[in-house]
C-alpha cells in the first residue's frame, strides 16, 4: 500500500509539472500575455491624429512632432539628478513629485515623465539620455490648429486622467484625447490605433532586441481624416462680430441641418491649449469666471427666447384652430385683463392681424392667441400639455442629439410643472401669459432657436444639427440624414413667413434690409436678471433675432444671443444680417451695420455689476464705442477674412 501511494504520489507531481510548464511555455504564450511580462519592454508607437477640414477643404486642424520624457520607475538607477533637471528646465521638487506620482501608477509600466519637449530641447537631451536608465524619449504628434478661430468647435487634447484609463483600458497614463468639440466627439475616428514594439530583455535588465524576432509587434493606424460643416470664413466673420460682447451664434443650412457657424463669445485662440504652456493657459481660462470663455454659450447658455418664440405660438394657434389669420386684436400699449396690464408693449398701429402682429411684434396680440390655445381645452392642465408638444416637437425642452458632447435641454413646461408650482388645478392661462411672449418659465439654448427657424424656413420639418459632413468618404449616421416633422401641418407655414418677411420690410427690423436678399426675420428683446449682493436686480435687456434667408429655397437659418445688447435690432439684428449678406453674396454692401458693429463695445454693460454704475433698462442710452487702437485692430482682422475669402 505504502509503495502504491509512494508511487501516487510521484505520478502526480509530475503531471503537475507538466501541467504547469504547458501553462507557461504554451499556454500563457500569446499577445495578451505579453503584457504582463516583466522581462519583456513594451513601446508604444502613437499615431498621427486625422487632419480636421472646413465644409470647403479649408484644413483646419494638422500635427506637429512632440517628445515625451517617459520612465519606468523600477528600472531607473541613481543619477546626477541636478543635471537631469537642468536638461528638462525642471526643479528637484518637481523631479520627485512627478517621480513619486508615475510610481504609484505602476512602478513597472512606463509613464510621462515630462511631455512636449521642444525640438531644441529633445536634440540636446537625445545624446545623453543613455546616462539615465529607465528613460527614454517616445515622439508622438501634437495637435496644431492652422487657425485662430473656431476654440469651441475644433476644441483640444489632454492627458488622460485615472478614471478615463479605468473606464477605457485603450489609454494608459501620459495618452492624449480629446477634451472639447470635436477633438472629444470624434476622438475614437481621429485618435487612429496605437502601434507597439516587443522588447526582449535580459536578467541585466538590458534590451537585447525584437521578442521573438518582432512576430507580435503591431504598426501604427492613422486616425482618419474628418471634414466638418463649418464655414472657416463665416466663423472667423462671425467671431469678428462678437468681439468686446458676449453671447453667441449658431447658423445652420435648412436643407441638410449642418452648422455653418457656431460662434461663443468671447472665445480664445485654440493654439494656447497646446503643448507645455497648455495647462498654465487653460487655468488662466477656468478661473476666469466672469467672461467664462470656457463656457460655451452657443450650446449650453439658456435665455428667455423672447418675441421669436411668438412665430411658434401662431404656429400652435392655427394648428389648434383657435385663431384665422384674419382674426385682429386691439393692443393698448399691452395686454389687459379687466384694469390690470398684465404685459405692457410697444407704440404700434391698432388692431392687428396676424402677419402684422409679428412684424410689429405686437404683445397683447399673441397674449390673447395664447390665451385661446390654453382655454380651448376643459382644464388648463390639457391646454398646456397641448401647447407643451408643439412646441416640443421644434426640439425645444430636450436635447436635440448632435454630434457635440455638450449643451442644456432648455426649460418647456407643461401641466405638471404648474401643477407642482401653484398646486393641482389651482392655476390658469393668466398665470403663465409670459409664455405667449418668450418670457416667463420658457428658456432655450441658441442652437435650439436656429433649429426651430429651420423647421419654419422648411415648412415643418427639420434635420437633427449636426457638425460632420464626412469621414474619410464614409457616410454619415442617417440620425443625421432623416427629417423630423413637426406637429404643425405644413399649410400654416405661409401666413407666418410672410409675417416674419414683414419684419424686414415694415416692421421692427426694417432698417436692417440687405439689398437683393429676401430675409425673414424676427427681432427679440429679454428681460435679464441677476443677484447683486443678494438682491434680484435688473440688467440691460439681451438682444436677440433670428432669420433665415432666402424666403423661398433658404440657404441659412440662424440665432444671435448678444448678452445685454438692449433689444433685439440693435445689436442681434445688425449681426444676423451681416452673417446672412456674408455667407449668401460672400461680400458686404452694408457697410453701414459693419461700421457700427465693430465700433461699438458692450464691455462696460458687463462691467456694471461690479461697478455699481445704474442700469437703465428703458430708453436710450449711450453705448462705449471702441477706441482708436482697438478698432484699427479690428479692421486688420476684417481685411484678412475678406482677403483670405478673395
Amino acid at each position: 500500500m505504502r509503495k502504491l501511494l509512494l508511487f501516487l504520489s510521484v505520478i502526480i507531481v509530475g503531471l503537475t509539472f507538466i501541467a504547469r510548464l504547458f501553462y507557461l511555455q504554451v499556454y500563457t504564450s500569446n499577445t495578451h500575455n505579453l503584457y504582463e511580462d516583466n522581462a519583456i519592454r513594451k513601446v508604444y508607437d502613437y499615431p498621427k491624429r486625422g487632419f480636421v477640414y472646413d465644409r470647403n477643404g479649408e484644413l483646419l486642424v494638422a500635427n506637429q512632432p512632440s517628445y515625451d520624457v517617459m520612465v519606468i520607475p523600477r528600472e531607473v538607477e541613481p543619477l546626477d539628478t541636478l543635471e537631469f533637471c537642468s536638461l528638462l528646465k525642471i526643479d528637484k521638487e518637481k523631479f520627485i513629485k512627478t517621480y513619486n506620482k508615475c510610481y504609484r501608477y505602476s512602478p513597472r509600466l512606463p509613464s510621462v515623465f515630462v511631455s512636449h519637449l521642444s525640438k531644441e530641447d529633445y536634440a540636446v537631451l537625445q545624446e545623453k539620455m543613455r546616462k539615465y536608465e529607465g528613460f527614454y524619449i517616445q515622439k508622438r504628434s501634437l495637435r496644431h490648429y492652422e487657425t485662430s478661430i473656431g476654440a469651441n468647435v475644433l476644441g483640444d487634447i489632454g492627458e488622460v486622467n485615472n478614471a478615463i484609463i479605468k473606464k477605457d483600458p485603450y489609454y494608459r497614463m501620459g495618452d492624449l484625447i480629446g477634451k472639447q468639440g470635436v477633438e472629444a466627439s470624434y476622438e475614437n475616428t481621429l485618435r487612429g490605433v496605437k502601434g507597439i514594439k516587443f522588447i526582449q530583455k535580459d536578467r541585466f535588465n538590458r534590451n537585447i532586441g525584437p521578442y521573438k524576432e518582432g512576430i507580435f509587434d503591431t504598426i501604427p493606424e492613422q486616425g482618419k481624416d474628418i471634414t466638418i460643416t463649418i464655414d472657416a470664413t463665416l466663423q472667423a466673420y462671425g467671431e469678428l462680430l462678437m468681439q468686446n460682447k458676449r453671447g453667441g451664434i449658431i447658423a445652420i443650412e435648412p436643407s441638410s441641418g449642418e452648422i455653418l457657424t457656431m460662434v461663443s463669445a468671447p472665445s480664445y485662440n485654440p493654439n494656447i491649449l497646446v503643448g507645455r504652456e497648455r495647462s498654465r493657459n487653460f487655468t488662466k481660462l477656468y478661473n476666469d469666471t466672469i467672461a467664462k470663455p470656457l463656457f460655451d454659450r452657443s450650446l449650453k447658455a439658456q435665455y428667455p427666447p423672447g418675441s421669436p418664440f411668438k412665430v411658434l405660438n401662431a404656429l400652435i394657434g392655427l394648428q389648434e384652430e383657435v385663431v384665422t389669420t384674419q382674426d385682429r386684436f386691439s393692443c393698448r400699449m399691452g395686454y389687459y385683463l379687466g384694469s390690470r396690464r398684465l404685459t405692457g408693449c410697444h407704440h404700434h398701429s391698432s388692431p392687428l392681424g396676424m402677419t402684422d402682429g409679428i412684424a410689429q411684434s405686437c404683445n397683447a396680440y399673441f397674449a390673447n392667441v395664447y390665451r385661446r390655445i390654453i382655454d380651448k381645452y376643459e382644464k388648463p392642465y390639457d391646454g398646456m400639455n397641448a401647447w407643451s408638444n408643439h412646441v416640443k416637437s421644434f426640439g425645444l425642452g430636450n436635447y436635440l442629439g448632435y454630434d457635440l458632447k455638450i449643451g442644456n435641454k432648455g426649460r418647456i413646461p407643461d401641466g405638471d410643472f404648474y401643477d407642482r408650482w401653484y398646486g393641482k388645478n389651482r392655476w390658469a392661462s393668466t398665470y403663465n401669459i409670459s409664455n405667449a411672449i418668450g418670457q416667463g418659465e420658457v428658456e432655450a439654448t441658441p442652437i435650439q432657436l436656429a433649429n426651430m427657424i429651420a423647421a419654419i424656413a422648411n415648412r415643418g420639418y427639420f434635420y437633427t444639427p449636426h457638425i460632420i459632413k464626412n469621414i474619410d468618404g464614409e457616410t454619415i449616421d442617417e440620425n443625421y440624414t432623416t427629417p423630423k416633422q413637426t406637429t404643425i401641418d405644413k399649410r400654416h407655414f405661409d401666413p407666418v413667413i410672410q409675417g416674419m418677411f414683414d419684419v424686414y420690410n415694415k416692421g421692427t427690423a426694417a432698417t436692417l434690409r440687405v439689398k437683393d436678399i429676401d430675409i425673414c426675420g424676427k427681432t427679440g428683446t429679454a428681460e435679464n436678471f441677476m443677484k447683486i449682493n443678494g438682491v434680484k436686480t435688473q440688467l440691460t435687456d439681451h438682444s436677440i433675432f433670428v432669420a433665415f434667408a432666402p424666403k423661398d429655397n433658404p440657404k441659412i437659418a440662424l440665432a444671435v444671443f448678444v448678452e445685454n445688447g438692449y433689444w433685439g435690432s440693435r445689436f442681434a439684428g445688425r449681426i444676423a444680417s451681416l452673417i446672412i449678406e456674408k455667407y449668401i453674396k460672400g461680400d458686404i454692401t452694408r457697410i453701414d451695420l459693419e461700421e457700427w458693429i465693430l465700433k461699438h463695445s458692450l464691455e462696460n454693460e458687463y462691467a456694471k455689476p461690479y461697478t455699481g454704475e445704474p442700469f437703465r433698462i428703458n430708453g436710450e442710452t449711450t453705448i462705449q464705442v471702441v477706441d482708436e487702437t482697438e478698432y484699427n485692430r479690428l479692421k486688420k482682422q476684417l481685411n484678412k477674412i475678406n482677403n483670405k475669402k478673395n
